[in-house]
């Protein structure tokens, strides 16, 4: 099932505007969230961050229309959990790169079974050789424009790796292709700021925020491949997977159990059936 801009289709095609900026020009952003029985996961925390991404790039985003569509697909979530995926775009233009006066966005939700599995499963990465452009606005918003992550994968792929490590321009580790990063060493977890071309996601955002009430000291701060090095452990977050222990680096192993990767995923677990109602499957490394 598809909704876009207010109307149900029969999966899987839609018609679509040829004049769309996102189709022609990646010109637009999109939201990934989970939700069982019907409820979001962190709904506001995606729509607020959908709201700011658009105001950066020039645009108003409909949040009203945004949320109806993501609540709408949501009943069609299957009953284990559902991944929702949310696109808004500048909406169609005259030819050419200038953004026209008054856009008039096109938004569009789909609904996809949530895979379980993905949840805490270990991950090895590989450094990647393309870089993140932390001077640019792109680097903070989830963009349409996705294709240096495409590519950061597909050569973590061919290396045998599950996902890429991606440095910054200034050679600093920030993200992998889909996830945030995070680094303990001697009681610390360590995050990029923003600044350094980190997407604030919104898994990342609710750690930071719960994180000294359940006695983890969680600091942004810029890293350089010696704390990749040093770290004792590493560990992602997504709004899908929620945590993934990483496992290995350019083919070196990190022999350690994921602690303290454990005691986040309980953490979300906690918030997620807080707030929806729900708890996650019992989940070990795979």
């Amino acid at each position: 099932m598809i909704w876009l801009d207010g109307t149900f289709h029969e999966g899987p095609t839609v018609q679509w505007n040829v004049a769309d900026r996102g189709l022609l020009l990646a010109d637009g952003l999109f939201e990934t969230a989970v939700v069982f029985d019907g409820r979001i996961f962190c709904l506001a925390e995606h729509l607020a961050r959908l709201g700011t991404g658009a105001r950066l790039l020039g645009f108003e985003a409909p949040l009203d229309l945004a949320e109806e569509g993501m609540q709408a697909v949501a009943r069609f979530a299957p009953p284990s959990g559902g991944v929702i995926r949310l696109t808004v775009t500048r909406g169609a233009g005259p030819r050419g790169l200038a953004p026209p006066a008054e856009p008039v966005p096109t938004v569009l939700a789909t609904v996809a079974p949530f895979d379980p599995s993905l949840v805490f499963r270990k991950v090895s990465l590989q450094t990647a050789g393309v870089r993140r452009n932390e001077h640019s606005p792109l680097s903070r918003v989830k963009s349409l424009a996705y294709m240096d992550n495409v590519l950061a994968i597909a050569e973590a792929k061919a290396a045998g790796a599950d996902d890429a490590l991606i440095l910054n321009t200034a050679g600093r580790p920030v993200c992998t292709s889909a996830a945030n990063l995070f680094v303990v060493r001697k009681g610390e977890i360590a995050t990029p700021p923003v600044s350094d071309g980190v997407l604030p996601g919104v898994m990342r955002g609710r750690l930071m925020s719960i994180a000294a009430r359940a006695g983890l000291d969680v600091v942004e701060r810029s890293l350089g491949v010696m704390d990749i090095a040093r770290a004792e452990e590493i560990f992602l977050t997504n709004s899908v997977r929620f945590v993934q222990p990483v496992t290995a680096i350019d083919g070196v192993d990190l022999p350690r159990e994921p602690a303290v990767a454990v005691r986040v995923l309980d953490l979300f677990r906690g918030l997620l059936e807080f707030e929806v109602e729900r708890g996650l499957p019992e989940t070990r490394m795979q």
